[in-house]
């Protein structure tokens, strides 16, 4: 009996057959030329992927979590790049299905949902990292508009998104309370892309500093109320680092798919390196490392999506699973021996790409201090 439902392992399916045929012939590519075409995010989105978990109402694919979460793996292990693209696409369609008016969805979710658009988050600043409540972006009210001016940062998807969620300081005397988030459109006059980071992996997506220079937005457009812009912005949490799991599971398996592969065909003093043991037992703690994180991955998404409070869960599976896929892909490359350290072979990319999962949505020290303060809580 399967543990997934039909409906799960259709978009699990769905996605692995559109990585093999259409990602990971390309990935190396990519991530040479350091972008994707649009047309291949715009593909995915047709798929259903930009929101994966929205109502059909608001032109989503109407899935669960479980499924969400399935369909993350599957594009880490084609691309994880073009995954956090489409991570971060749904995570913006969070965001307004949870805050935003009917009309609001209307202009702004459904278009993206459905896949005609892309969305992002504008949160990140220069000073600031996790630390979201010491963010400088203001937003002054003149009118019947909003005027922002401010600068952020590692925005994915920040040139390709179409739409995007921006959180900006509207009562500077406030504090946390001082914070309220936007909906806008990244056409419009005051919206510059200053530049795209050159990084060390996920170069299949664009991840840019954002120069907000007097724009203008209508108070229609403020998602929530007033002074709610970090809870918008911190909404999800649990969901973002479930999914960071995923995508860490994800890029295990490629590496660890292109080591077994390497090492039935590769012979040294007459035999398959797989025949020798230090190998055969390298890959064993490789499997063993994968399946361990991807049940902590997936008895999280489980508490999600059954309501439950997985705060501990979301940060433990994110913290596992991201130091595993280093440890993998570390691995693999060892495997491969001194082919694995040309990009002759994908683990060297794979390796390159394994190593923020240990930085964004909330660094692991930060993890260690959130699961250490559920444990305290126990006591």
């Amino acid at each position: 009996m399967s543990e997934f439902t039909g409906d799960q392992i259709a978009i699990r399916d769905m996605t692995r057959d559109v990585v093999a045929k259409e990602i990971s012939p390309f990935a190396a590519q990519w991530d040479r030329d350091a972008t994707t075409p649009l047309e291949t995010l715009r593909r995915l989105g047709a798929l259903g992927l930009f929101g994966v978990t929205m109502p059909e109402e608001w032109g989503g694919a109407a899935a669960d979590f479980i499924a969400y979460v399935l369909a993350t793996e599957e594009l880490s292990y084609g691309d994880v790049g073009v995954c956090n693209a489409v991570n971060a696409t749904n995570s913006y369609c969070f965001k307004v299905r949870d805050f935003g008016t009917a009309a609001q969805k209307e202009e702004f979710l459904r278009p993206v949902a459905s896949g005609q658009n892309i969305g992002c988050m504008l949160l990140t600043e220069p000073h600031t990292g996790s630390d979201a409540a010491n963010i400088r972006t203001r937003a002054e009210l003149r009118g019947d508009r909003y005027v922002v001016n401010g600068v952020k940062t590692f925005i994915t998807s920040g040139r390709s998104s179409d739409m995007a969620v921006l959180i900006a300081v509207t009562d500077p005397d406030a504090g946390k309370r001082g914070i309220s988030a936007f909906l806008i459109r990244t056409d419009q006059p005051g919206y510059t892309v200053v530049r795209e980071e050159i990084k060390m992996g996920h170069r299949a997506n664009d991840t840019c500093e954002i120069a907000l220079e007097n724009l203008e937005i209508p108070v229609g457009n403020m998602l929530g109320e007033p002074g709610q812009g970090l809870r918008v912005a911190l909404s999800g949490l649990e969901s973002g680092r479930i999914a960071v799991a995923a995508q860490a599971v994800g890029v295990a398996r490629a590496a660890f798919d292109a080591a077994m592969a390497y090492a039935q065909e590769r012979e040294t003093f007459g035999k398959k390196i797989f025949d020798h043991q230090a190998i055969a037992f390298s890959l064993a703690e490789m499997a063993t490392e994968i399946e361990v994180a991807r049940q902590m991955c997936h008895h999280g998404a489980r508490m999600k999506q059954a309501g439950q409070r997985c705060v501990k869960e979301s940060s433990i599976a994110k913290l596992f699973a991201s130091q595993m896929c280093e440890r993998v892909c570390s691995a693999a490359i060892q495997v491969h021996g001194g082919a694995g350290f040309t990009n002759g072979y994908p683990v060297e990319k794979l390796y390159r790409d394994a190593r923020v999962l240990q930085i964004y949505d909330g660094t692991n020290e930060v993890q260690k201090i959130i699961i250490s303060r559920e444990l305290a809580a126990q006591v």
